[in-house]
């Protein structure tokens, strides 16, 4: 599991939303809907069949799907990057649920509005590239020790073509070591800890679980 794991849930991500359409001429915001309805349900036949699956055999038999809060469509914005191009690359160090450190290349800042509250986090890339295409978002929320996981979130952001990012906090999901210790994640900066609920994408159906 030495791998950053965000690399893999990109792949798989991409890999899911490859099937996530609704048919011609539904409604914008009824197609939206129904393709994380449907990135829900491939992720949830992944856990349960694949190979990748990161559940242990006995959690495995006994699956029947992630808890999610129902889609909210105000958590659904628009997203603009800012980009520091003035010196090199920006590397940083993030804690892991293992208390070890992971390298990765900070890309800049997004900006964005949530029920009429600015907000803003810090985004990542590949430490071996500048391609801003699509962002992995590490976040934490006043949801966290409650109903989402202590250690945060993940996002990944897809540029569109306007140049802004598609971010859907109703696809924000748990890192792999909430499910099994033998994941090492990356917890979200200081900086990426907001301090509002988003009571959107994937939650915990047990207690709640802590970094310790």
């Amino acid at each position: 599991m030495n791998a950053p794991l965000f690399v893999f849930c990109a792949a798989a991500a991409a890999a899911l939303a490859a099937g996530c359409t609704s048919g011609p001429g539904a409604p914008v915001g009824q197609q939206s809907q129904t393709a994380v309805l449907q990135w829900r349900a491939d992720k949830d036949a992944m856990f349960k069949t694949s190979k990748d699956s990161p559940l242990l055999p006995d959690a495995r038999a006994s699956f029947t799907g992630l808890s999610y809060w129902p889609i909210d469509t105000a958590y659904r914005v628009p997203a603009g990057l800012t980009q520091d191009r003035s010196g090199p690359p920006v590397i940083i160090q993030l804690q892991t649920s293992t208390n070890q450190k992971r390298r990765m290349q900070k890309i800049g800042t997004l900006g964005f509005t949530v029920k009429q509250q600015a907000l803003q986090l810090t985004a990542f890339v590949d430490l071996d590239t500048n391609d801003v295409t699509r962002l992995f978002v590490p976040f934490g929320d006043l949801t966290n020790n409650k109903d989402t996981y202590g250690g945060g979130r993940y996002i990944e952001l897809d540029r569109t073509p306007t140049g802004l990012y598609d971010l859907d906090f109703n696809r924000a999901y748990h890192p792999f070591c909430v499910f099994n210790p033998n994941y090492d994640c990356p917890v979200p900066p200081r900086e990426n800890r907001m301090q509002v609920a988003i009571p959107a994408g994937e939650r915990l159906s047990g207690p709640p679980a802590v970094i310790k």
